[in-house]
């Protein structure tokens, strides 16, 4: 309470006080005994609604206990039910509901995972990828500031993410891994990681990196065979033993067809193997029959130059050439796209050659770009001249409808830095992105495309793209986000197909352990993104002739289809727009994987070594009551009381305007009663 408020209550009950004084006893009429009652009724009274009217605040602090908290995480990939255990993790988890202890001594949450991490709905066993770290990066920042041991049922075997067994290290919270799966050691072979690109050149041989590997105590020999189809490509004897795990081939495939090409990898299977399901992968590769040659031409230095190729380079069907604008002059045949950074008066010659062979190019414009020269050079773009800069963002058009561009963030990343002053589009455009301000959206285009009579063009205004990679990769982790919005550019300003109201993308060919998704954008008319559109996907299986059908579900300003549920084979597909009359066909094909098979048993040394990094301990399924026993007996685990202070105004106490008015009114019942007016 401050000093002004303590004066305000203490002059409260002096004007009370006076009131109170100066009715019954300088006065009134009648002084009788009742009359210090009735003035203390006055007072209180008078003080009260002085007191609401000041409006002082008290502080009220309230109690309550905290139990805290305990993350039960259970593993619901494939691998689990092909080892036979699902039944079996499934009672452990109705085990921990039903202990009561457990339950009044934790507040338990339940979480599935696989690929991601959920809340547990239910356990069906059927996610295709495990990714254990990614339970403790979900944890690290959901337990924060809480005190949560984990319990982990999984068998501990992992197909992607971060080696889970280290990034163990850095988690705060105790885990107890509970072993889901077989301990024993049984003689395996199995083939490990494959090394391929996803792309090769017609006519060349392409490299195939293959990790085959061993466990068990004896010395065995095998024979590692490639297929494509029934023909055999390669085939190599290897050995191994007890010092011996692993072996590492790497081989020559020929790429002689154009298109999608399927292969087979096998090892053949040693004498009592209990699983040979690991023993085949599968792989695939496109066959193109040539690169898409990108010439950056630019007369000054930047992060830029060097961001765009590995960006662009990151597709292996692209190699980029770096030359000055002198050194372009008469080379621009060799390449099938020109990317053009901060033109300025030396490009003069460059644009006139660009001009007469009607070459498709891309312009980042920036501080140093000289727009006395260029709003000369080209008729597409006029940007007002002054010699000022200034930072922009980028905003998102929804209705652009020239390719499909995916959202990743650009309202979020760091401004790029352009020239002051207002751009004009000259010629018929399609806006990606405006140009934020602040906070202010303007009319100013940020990434623009354009179409005259087949020759294509891409207009970045904003030097700093390096940034935007930089921070794309802070969000995600990859690289990939920001490097498919730089191919699709690519994509588009290397081509010369003519603007459809249905755009699709898509993949050559998806692996059957990943999800395989399809994206549309469909257009009306007036070329804006349509929302309302019925799209549907019919999709037939070239081998068996099985029809599926399914409609796309719109996703923001992208409609998406996911088929991640059609069984491994070539497919061929047509995309509708209902009541339109239009329509897309393509092909893809689903690779067949399943990487959930490739496990015998449970990777009983990297979940102990788990339990050692977080101080906690190694259970089986058999343990549980031992491991309920453990965490509601453990002091480390107990509630804590905790109490919340909140400052309270006196006027929101809702018994005082009560007692205010039982004063007036026993204080008027007493009057009346005695007589007095």
């Amino acid at each position: 309470m401050t000093n002004t408020t303590l004066l305000l209550i203490i002059g409260a009950i002096v004007i009370a006080l006076a009131i109170a004084m100066f009715q019954y006893f300088y006065k009134a009429t009648y002084k009788t005994k009742r009359n210090k009652i009735y003035a203390f009724f006055r007072f209180c009274t008078v003080f009260g609604l002085l007191l609401m009217l000041i409006n002082p605040t008290y502080k009220q602090e309230t109690y309550y206990t905290e139990k805290p908290s305990l993350a039960i995480a259970i593993d619901n990939t494939a691998s689990v039910g092909y080892l036979g255990y699902g039944d079996r993790v499934q009672n452990a988890v109705v085990r921990f509901r039903e202990s009561k202890a457990l339950n009044n001594a934790f507040d338990i949450q339940y979480f599935s995972f696989g690929t991601d991490v959920t809340n547990l709905d239910s356990l069906n066993f059927a996610e295709r990828q495990t990714n254990i770290s990614n339970v403790f990066t979900s944890f690290t920042s959901l337990y924060r500031n809480d005190i949560a041991p984990v319990v982990l049922l999984s068998d501990g075997n992992q197909t992607f993410g971060e080696a889970f067994e280290y990034s163990s290290k850095n988690f705060a919270q105790e885990v107890y891994p509970i072993i889901v799966g077989d301990t024993t050691v049984y003689d395996d072979l199995s083939l490990g990681q494959v090394n391929v690109n996803r792309y090769a050149y017609i006519n060349n041989k392409f490299p195939v990196e293959i990790f085959a590997n061993y466990n068990g105590t004896n010395e065995v020999q095998s024979r590692v065979t490639v297929r494509s189809g029934s023909s055999v490509l390669h085939q190599e004897r290897v050995s191994f033993s007890p010092d011996k795990k692993s072996q590492i081939l790497n081989i020559l495939i020929p790429a002689n067809t154009v298109g999608v090409r399927q292969f087979s990898i096998g090892l053949d299977a040693i004498d009592n193997e209990k699983n040979t399901k690991n023993n085949v992968k599968n792989f695939a590769v496109e066959v193109i029959d040539q690169k898409t040659n990108v010439l950056i031409v630019s007369d000054i230095l930047h992060p830029d130059i060097g961001m765009l190729k590995n960006s662009i380079e990151s597709n292996r069907l692209r190699t980029v050439t770096f030359l000055k604008p002198s050194e372009a002059i008469g080379r621009l045949n060799d390449y099938q796209l020109i990317v053009l950074y901060q033109p300025n008066g030396v490009f003069q010659p460059l644009y006139k050659e660009l001009s007469d062979l009607s070459k498709n190019s891309i312009t980042i414009t920036g501080p140093k770009t000289d727009w006395n020269i260029l709003n000369q050079m080209q008729e597409v773009v006029f940007h007002e001249v002054t010699t000022q800069d200034e930072d922009v963002q980028g905003v998102s058009n929804a209705n652009f409808s020239t390719f499909i561009l995916d959202d990743i963030g650009f309202s979020d990343f760091p401004p790029l830095k352009t020239s002051f002053g207002d751009v004009t589009l000259r010629t018929e455009a399609d806006i990606a992105l405006y140009q934020k301000i602040g906070a202010i959206t303007t009319e100013n285009p940020l990434l623009a495309t354009t179409d005259q009579n087949g020759r294509r063009g891409v207009y970045i205004f904003g030097e700093g793209l390096w940034r935007w990679r930089a921070q794309s990769f802070v969000d995600s982790r990859s690289f990939e986000d920001f490097d498919a919005f730089i191919d699709n550019l690519v994509q588009y300003a290397a081509s010369n197909k003519k603007k459809s109201r249905l755009n699709l993308d898509y993949e050559s060919f998806y692996y059957g352990n990943g999800s395989v998704k399809l994206y549309a954008q469909y257009f009306d008319k007036n070329y804006v993104f349509d929302n309302r559109a019925a799209l549907t996907m019919k999709a037939v299986n070239k081998e068996t002739e099985a029809v599926y059908e399914a409609p796309f579900l719109l996703q923001r300003t992208t409609y998406e289809i996911d088929v991640s549920n059609l069984p491994p084979g070539e497919y061929t597909f047509t995309v509708t727009v209902q009541d339109q009359g239009l329509a897309r066909s393509g092909t893809f094909t689903i690779v067949p994987f399943e990487v959930e098979q490739q496990f015998l048993n449970a990777d009983v040394t990297l979940l102990r070594q788990v339990a050692t990094n977080t101080g906690g301990s190694l259970y089986t399924l058999e343990a549980i009551d031992q491991l309920i026993t453990s965490l509601v007996s453990n002091n480390a685990y107990r509630p804590v009381q905790k109490s919340t202070e909140n400052i309270v105004p006196l006027i929101d106490w809702k018994w005082l305007l009560g007692i205010l008015t039982a004063l007036l009114a026993i204080e008027w019942f007493m009057r009346k009663y005695n007589g007095l007016t």
